[in-house]
């Protein structure tokens, strides 16, 4: 059956948290992003069970719902009209978002905001480096023909000017002219320069103030050396050059702003950057490196077993962009052999994940648990695990835990055996375009699928379903359809134990011998009155059914002990909220039949009744 649209529109909307809680809602291909104020508000297990629904995550500050291509632009068109929210863009909705996140996340996100546009420059470099790598290994001679050269010179671009890539996309994330971030970035590996990778040969010294002394320091002196290969300091000046022009902008008058403001911004940026920006954070950047390069080898691959098992964790939390700084300058790196060995515990991790997900999609009986884990495990198995982590293993726990176990296992297997990339942005299947040892890489993999896909068989228990009975017709006339509002057994009026009700005095009728304590709205409508006593509850539908919902036999001797009302009288309801709560138990120990009265009170209004019972 299709879904409706606005149904699921409105469903989403009623588990938000009210319209004052979504401060921004965009879509992509097959999400539905918002933006929300307060997390707390928000029913996330009630999104989960939403039908049209297939996952829920939050990553960045935006709460996600998976709904699928050709689905959610729909969806999404109807929860503009019911919220009154005019469309906003992703980046609309990432601005939003980003303003409840905290300095830290705001920080990470940035990374993330950096060099996610760049990747398809490195990940296409890094290709054809291993393509060019593998001819030059497979036939002899290759690799002093001017094609290979050229090839080379082609793979090995986007490395050798990697600063003026960052520059320019950090310029477009921290709202300054990008053309000003590539100036920065150009400067920074100038021919005038002498090449960052060949430092250990040595380098000039410029004095722009002469020798002035402060302490250990000499004002105004720069190394004559490029920052080829570095990440942090670019973003560092970039950064520092958009505070610059954007201050500049609001002081200089607009006829001279034209020329003083993008001069003088570049000419601080730089002094600021050779003299103390440049030398600061690349021996920072220097120094992670180093600390990276001791994590993944320390102790027979213990750094990267634990590596394998936090990194899924930084994936929930959002925090995997920060690994691109440490890829980048392993890839730059001679030191690591300019091969990226954190992209093995990434793809371990990830792969690790795909296994768990597809073992509850296939262990699983529920359709649409079933409908959410073969797709996204899938999606994993390419490197793509967010709907796998959050759609499915976050939210059974267990899966999981048992894919941080796999992917660390297989990141110590990775380390090693000596593992390498040339690029970085890709993992599981994809990886094989950038790894250095293929059957290896297939052993580790096999030993992250393998070991989270046994682990979650034998661990993971599906709960029983929370059983809404929500898709059987008990009532039905010219007016509408009735649903089950109770969980149990349908019986006809004839057996109520009540001579009123099971004559039907109050018009048609069904009775229910429940099985849970739970009175779920039967259609969409209004509350009409709720009993003093929470035992009973009258409603109307929109198309005109008024039923009694009238709980246990001669329940209003208990004087409301043991029953509460969710809803009052005026409420609007749709099918399948919660009305009442009943205790069974209670019912029971005060001698009454628990058997719930489901009738029609305005008989002489409908016609066409019918009835399962």
């Amino acid at each position: 059956m299709a879904l409706d649209y606005r149904k699921c529109a409105e469903e989403i909307f009623s588990h938000l948290g009210g319209k004052e809680n979504i401060a921004s809602a965009a879509h992509c291909a097959t999400r539905l992003r918002l933006a929300i104020v307060d997390n707390s508000k928000v029913d996330v297990k009630a999104l989960e069970d939403t039908e049209g629904v297939k996952g829920v995550f939050n990553s960045n500050g935006q709460l996600q719902l998976i709904i699928g291509t050709g689905t959610v632009n729909k969806v999404y068109d109807e929860f503009l009209s019911i919220t009154g929210l005019t469309a906003a863009t992703k980046d609309d909705v990432k601005k939003a978002a980003a303003a409840n996140m905290s300095l830290p996340k705001r920080m990470i996100k940035s990374l993330g905001d950096v060099f996610v546009p760049i990747l398809p420059a490195i990940v296409a470099s890094g290709l054809l480096m291993g393509v060019v790598e593998a001819l030059g290994k497979a036939i002899p001679g290759f690799s002093g023909t001017d094609w290979y050269n050229f090839l080379d010179m082609v793979a090995n671009t986007a490395f050798a000017y990697l600063p003026v890539l960052v520059a320019v996309s950090a310029a477009r994330v921290f709202g300054g002219n990008i053309f000003l971030g590539g100036v920065v970035g150009l400067a920074m590996i100038h021919s005038a320069l002498t090449n960052g990778w060949n430092a250990a040969n040595g380098y000039d010294v410029w004095y722009l103030f002469g020798h002035l002394q402060i302490g250990s320091y000499t004002l105004g002196q720069i190394n004559v050396l490029g920052y080829q290969g570095h990440v942090i300091p670019v973003m560092i000046a970039v950064f520092l050059m958009c505070k610059i022009e954007n201050y500049l902008h609001k002081k200089v008058p607009e006829m001279i702003d034209l020329f003083v403001t993008p001069i003088t911004t570049v000419f601080l940026t730089l002094l600021i950057t050779f003299t103390i920006v440049g030398p600061i954070f690349s021996a920072a950047e220097t120094a992670i490196l180093t600390f990276a390069k001791w994590l993944i080898t320390v102790g027979y691959g213990i750094g990267s077993l634990v590596m394998g098992a936090i990194y899924p964790f930084t994936v929930v939390m959002g925090l995997h962009h920060m690994y691109n700084v440490i890829e980048a300058g392993m890839l730059s790196s001679a030191e690591f052999g300019n091969l990226n060995i954190w992209m093995p515990i990434a793809s371990a991790a990830n792969f690790a994940q795909f296994g768990a997900c597809l073992a509850v999609g296939l262990k699983t009986r529920n359709a649409k648990t079933k409908g959410v884990a073969i797709p996204s495990s899938l999606s994993a198995a390419l490197g793509i695990t967010e709907p796998a982590i959050f759609g499915v293993n976050m939210r059974f726990t267990k899966p999981f835990i048992c894919g941080a176990i796999g992917g660390a296992i297989a990141a110590m297997f990775g380390s090693l055996v000596g593992l390498g990339a040339t690029s970085y942005g890709i993992t599981g299947i994809p990886g094989y375009l950038i790894i250095n040892k293929p059957v290896l890489y297939t052993i580790l993999l096999a030993i992250a699928f393998g070991i989270s896909f046994v682990l979650t068989t034998i661990i993971w228990k599906e709960e029983a379903a929370e059983e809404k009975p929500l898709d059987a017709v008990v009532l039905s006339c010219d007016k509408g359809e009735v649903i089950q509002p109770v969980y149990g057994e349908v019986i006809p009026a004839a057996e109520i134990e009540d001579p009123m009700f099971a004559q039907e005095t109050m018009g048609p009728s069904i009775g229910i011998r429940p099985k849970k304590g739970e009175v779920y709205a039967p259609f969409d409508g209004e509350v009409v009155m709720v009993f003093p006593t929470n035992h009973a509850i009258g409603l109307k539908s929109e198309g005109g059914i008024e039923l009694l919902i009238h709980v246990g036999i001669d329940t209003v001797n208990m004087n409301g002990e043991g029953f509460k009302s969710h809803v009052a009288a005026g409420d609007k309801i749709n099918k399948g909220d919660l009305l009442l709560s009943f205790d069974i138990k209670k019912i029971k120990a005060a001698e009454h039949p628990d058997t719930t009265i489901v009738a029609i009170t305005n008989a002489f209004d409908v016609k066409d009744v019918k009835k399962i019972k």
